[in-house]
């Protein structure tokens, strides 16, 4: 009976009953494989990167091996190609972007280089990419000047847009432009362009327009005529002027002004000379005695 009673108890214990039960959770056994591990490796991370030392060799390490990719020849950039500029353009292009090749493209800022480009009065659009090659290529439109624009600082030429391209040393060296002169004419361009346009037959004489008041124009001829056009509607006048000129020759006769500014009242001013011949003239008729 004493044997029989030493036996020990086949029961679990109460610690060994829990855990077992632990282990018949799914939550419990996924956080004891998977959560457990994470997070004793998360914290021998975060004590690894504490070290200063740990951390500025992982910064080495990825520095060096980025340099290594961005060296490669095949991420080398060995020139630069510019096109659709003129030599002056493009030498500007080239002074602007002082690029020490061979370069890395990854080195390249295309869109700060595009803009510092565009910066260029007679640049239009760029447009900057790295062709095949290890070509830096510069792909450029130009504005195209239209007219030559007096003022203050000289001459200067504009484009189409009165978008300034460059200034215009001398006269001389763009005898195909017409000039106009004043201010705010440069935000009137292309009124200005319809008006030499409307010129017509008198495009041999005319010498320019004026902007008067930054309000109408004034159309320049040679022998110092001129015809002074109204705010608005400027092109119907100008052309019922020349329809005028060509009925009755009114603009080769001793005139100095053609004041269109009242339409409904238009205005002939006669040359001195003309006006001392016409009261000579009328003298005559009249029988009164010449001085």
């Amino acid at each position: 009976m004493s044997q029989m009673s030493a036996r020990p108890d086949p029961a679990p214990s109460r610690l060994k009953y829990r855990m077992e039960r632990l282990m018949l959770t799914p939550l419990f056994r996924l956080v004891l494989r998977f959560g457990v591990p994470c997070l004793l490796t998360f914290g021998a991370s975060s004590w690894w990167l504490s070290v200063e030392g740990n951390r500025q060799m992982i910064f080495d390490t990825y520095a060096d091996l980025r340099s290594q990719v961005e060296s490669r020849p095949e991420f080398m950039v060995n020139m630069m190609a510019v096109d659709g500029a003129s030599d002056l353009v493009a030498d500007g292009i080239r002074q602007m972007l002082p690029l020490d090749f061979p370069i890395s493209s990854f080195d390249l800022d295309l869109e700060a280089m595009r803009e510092t480009v565009v910066s260029l009065d007679p640049v239009k659009s760029a447009r900057l990419y790295v062709r095949q090659g290890n070509v830096l290529q510069v792909d450029v439109v130009e504005r195209v000047p239209v007219v030559l624009w007096r003022n203050d600082l000289g001459l200067q030429l504009l484009d189409n847009e009165g978008v300034l391209v460059g200034p215009a040393f001398v006269r001389a060296d763009w005898p195909e432009l017409p000039l106009i002169v004043g201010d705010g004419a440069n935000g009137q361009v292309i009124e200005a362009l319809e008006l030499i346009a409307a010129v017509g037959p008198l495009a041999g004489r005319l010498r320019g327009l004026v902007r008067m008041g930054e309000r109408r124009w004034d159309v320049v001829l040679d022998r110092d005529q001129r015809i002074l056009l109204p705010e608005t509607d400027a092109v119907q006048a100008l052309e019922r002027v020349i329809a005028m000129d060509q009925a009755v020759d009114m603009l080769e006769r001793d005139l100095e002004v053609v004041d269109l500014r009242l339409p409904s009242r238009p205005t002939l001013r006669m040359t001195d000379g003309a006006v001392q011949e016409l009261l000579r003239i009328r003298a005559i008729e009249a029988g009164e005695p010449l001085e």
